[in-house]
């Protein structure tokens, strides 16, 4: 299930709750407030990078990378 963020409209209030996309649009009871006034936010997600070559994560590269910083030997520029 997906985390949906809410915004209540009698207090200003923004809150997460784990529902069904079929659930979404419910009105959902605000923590701090306890009002039913509340509406689904439009969630935004982090893109990387400014350029093409910074979304490159199957080209080899210096200095480590990968999932741990290249630190365990299993990615990055440690070959394996």
């Amino acid at each position: 299930m997906p985390i949906y963020e809410y915004r209540c409209d009698s207090c200003s209030g923004k809150f997460e709750v784990l529902t069904r996309f079929a659930e979404r649009d419910t009105s959902q009871i605000c923590p701090s407030c306890e009002s039913t006034k509340t509406r689904v936010l439009v969630s935004s997600f982090a893109v990387a990078g400014g350029n093409e070559s910074s979304l490159d994560f199957g080209s080899e590269q210096t200095g480590g990378g990968g999932c741990c910083g290249g630190g365990c030997g299993s990615c990055g520029s440690s070959p394996n």
